[in-house]
């Protein structure tokens, strides 16, 4: 069964592709015209041509990029096939997770041996326990759900084939990840993820900034994973196995060892989790990592659906729980992990508060959640964690598919400054976006009440040196997390109309598109309560068993804290609420008069803490001087200069000159002979002469 789960959107994607590429060459048999690229739902505004474009409800795509196209051969069969396969694996997921979860059948599938090399043995191998059975069903789910989702977004885009197969390859990584049984698997699934990460962003490839994002995307996540890898080579050199079982059993003797790391001895778990956790920082942009997410934006939204809420950036968190046993004996590590978790948490909602594009604010309550989820992991509730993971899947899920049913309704409309008013016409993806909203900011009852509630008390129960840091800092984010929540609630659906034009062509997406935002909604409220036992609760012994290695004490803890400190978050999730409600509806200029009385701080949260800048001026220009230098000086003037060109340019000048002497005259020639025979006589004379 697990088999098919993972290998069926590897089938999926190897169809798409096939279709793609036969339709590729029947549209242009002879290969030599230009792609000329529609842009399907999504221009960053800023797009000048986007908005020029005359608009009507059959227009698209077509942004001003050349003649619109007609859709591959066999589109709506790529469409079809990719997201059935894909429901399949969903529900084949959830079987599983009933099977592993309650009826305790732990597997593990050998499938083939990989690498064979002295003691690195290395075999592809299925590992299924609960941890691996709760991340398929949350990849599976909303990967089905958006790939549904994508057949109503990208109907006038005429590379769909490519789009669909892209996404299925997306999720056959992640699930290549979430069931690996060794460090070399799941770093195989890591870097698949993160290739399909840039295919996607990229994938309207003739906007200069989708490329842009798509290649900071990979290069912010390289740093991560040079990090990652130097980490499980450090495992491979203490344990000599990269294989999970193996690492496990041998975890607790490797206490007190130390590594001799750039001259310093540092302690071997601490330094191994460190460095394991700058892939996930990476992979799950943390803060100082985090400069790729937001602008993972330039992709299609389903896309960033898919890499916000269940793909790429769950696995940052996934592989630290996976890892729990050493993190477990790393408490160092662990109070690392519950800085930057805190801190990020922090960080990405105060710039959530200013920003004005739809996705993006979705995107920075991203990076904080994520936050979120590794406080819970530094604090030792992993499983905690996990739930948060769980239930943020489908409310994020929901964010993002229901701004892209807003961008779709608005014609290309990201900025929710544009917007106003939109409830009336579209009331059923304002309903669902409310749905959304409240289980984000912890809305009692909702999904998100209970597992970020879970997070915040276990910061304040952790025994962890900065536990305190931890719980205040997710405290005061959850209250910058109400206030932006209902900001863009409130800007977009309520107030008056801004734009007269879009305002009166706004109309509800195609079905394709609201099936699979009504259900995540269901997902936003019903995920929580059912499963709380089992993620934070007394159940996790059984539920969870030797798949993650919890702190013993946490949970009990977590349980006798006082009702004042339980209660907080809620408190803080209505202030945030209610400043919104004052700022927005009540009384508007409130905004306008704050930023104008405090430019400084609101051009500092608007650029995002200036991180762009200060990269740019630490290693961006630095890495284009020493690339510029190493071409023009080292590749043109010294290697060119004095190897290829040289001698090339040499014989040139050789030949050049002898081609002078062939000039076509009889007499010229005779006298070249002569000259020959009189120089060889002459030698003949002195050379025998000397003997």
């Amino acid at each position: 069964m697990v088999q098919a789960i993972v290998f069926l959107p590897l089938l999926g994607a190897i169809l798409a592709g096939l279709i793609a590429i036969f339709g590729a060459h029947a549209r242009n048999p002879s290969g030599d015209t230009v792609e000329h690229h529609g842009h399907g739902h999504d221009d960053a505004h800023g797009h000048g041509d986007a908005h020029a474009a005359a608009h009507d409800d059959h227009a698209h795509d077509d942004h001003g990029h050349g003649p619109a196209e007609p859709a591959a051969a066999g589109s709506r069969l790529a469409e079809l096939i990719t997201t059935g396969l894909l429901f399949v694996s969903a529900a084949l997921s959830w079987f599983t997770l009933v099977d592993v979860g309650f009826m305790h059948h732990d597997a593990r599938i050998p499938l083939l041996p990989w690498i064979l090399s002295g003691d690195l043995q290395v075999y592809w191998a299925l590992r299924v326990d609960t941890l691996t059975a709760v991340m398929l069903v949350v990849v599976t789910t909303v990967s089905s759900l958006v790939h549904m989702y994508s057949i109503g977004y990208m109907d006038e885009d005429p590379y769909r084939p490519r789009f669909f197969g892209y996404l299925s390859l997306f999720t056959f990584a992640m699930l290549m990840l979430v069931t690996a049984d060794n460090l070399v698997q799941l770093f195989f699934g890591w870097e698949g993820v993160g290739l399909a990460s840039y295919l996607l962003i990229g994938f309207w490839y003739q906007k200069p900034s989708a490329n842009a994002a798509a290649i900071k995307a990979f290069i912010v996540n390289r740093v991560g994973d040079f990090g990652f890898a130097l980490g499980i080579f450090a495992i491979f050199a203490l344990v000599g196995s990269t294989d999970f079982e193996t690492i496990f059993h041998a975890a607790p003797s490797l206490t007190g060892k130390t590594i001799n790391f750039l001259g310093w001895q540092a302690d071997a778990l601490t330094l191994t989790c460190l460095l394991l956790f700058m892939g996930a920082m990476g992979k799950s942009a943390q803060f100082l990592l985090h400069t790729w997410l937001p602008d993972a934006m330039e992709g299609p939204t389903p896309v960033s659906a898919l890499i916000h809420a269940a793909t790429m950036v769950t696995a940052g968190v996934f592989m630290v729980a996976r890892l729990s046993p050493l993190f477990e004996l790393a408490p160092n590590a662990q109070a690392v992990v519950m800085f930057f978790g805190a801190t990020t948490a922090f960080f990405a909602a105060t710039v959530g508060l200013v920003q004005n594009d739809i996705k993006r604010i979705v995107a920075y309550s991203t990076c904080s959640q994520l936050g979120y989820m590794f406080v819970a992991m530094g604090a030792g509730a992993y499983s905690v964690g996990m739930f948060h993971l769980f239930t943020h899947a489908f409310f994020k899920a929901l964010l993002f598919l229901g701004s892209g049913s807003v961008i779709y309704a608005m014609h290309h409309e990201q900025d929710i400054r544009n917007m106003g008013g939109l409830w009336k016409k579209i009331p059923y993806t304002y309903a669902v976006m409310v749905v959304g909203t409240l289980a984000l900011t912890g809305f009692p009852l909702t999904a998100g009440y209970f597992s970020k509630d879970a997070i915040i008390e276990s910061a304040y129960a952790s025994h962890n040196p900065l536990a305190f840091y931890g719980f205040l800092m997710t405290v005061i984010a959850a209250c910058l997390t109400s206030f932006y929540s209902w900001r863009l609630i409130f800007k977009t659906f309520h107030g008056e109309p801004h734009d007269e034009h879009h305002y009166e062509a706004a109309h509800e997406s195609p079905i394709w598109m609201l099936i699979p935002i009504g259900v995540l909604a269901v997902g936003s409220i019903v995920a929580g309560f059912p499963f709380k036992e089992l993620f934070a609760g007394h159940g996790i012994e059984e539920f969870f068993r030797e798949s993650v290695k919890m702190n013993p004490h946490i949970i009990e803890e977590m349980h006798h804290i006082s009702p004042a400190i339980a209660f907080l978050p809620t408190v803080m999730m209505v202030v945030g609420f209610l400043i919104s409600y004052l700022f927005y509806i009540r009384r508007p200029y409130l905004p306008v008069e704050l930023a104008t009385t405090q430019p400084g701080l609101y051009q500092f949260l608007l650029n995002k803490w200036y991180f762009d800048e200060l990269y740019e001026v630490i290693f961006v220009r630095p890495a284009k001087w020493i690339g510029y230098q190493l071409w023009k000086k080292g590749d043109g003037f010294i290697i060119d200069g004095f190897g290829p060109d040289g001698v090339s340019a040499r014989v040139l000048d050789v030949t050049r000159n002898v081609v002078k002497i062939q000039t076509g005259y009889l007499y010229h020639y005779a006298f070249a002979m002569l000259i020959g025979v009189a120089g060889l006589i002459t030698w003949f004379m002195f050379g025998f002469g000397g003997q």
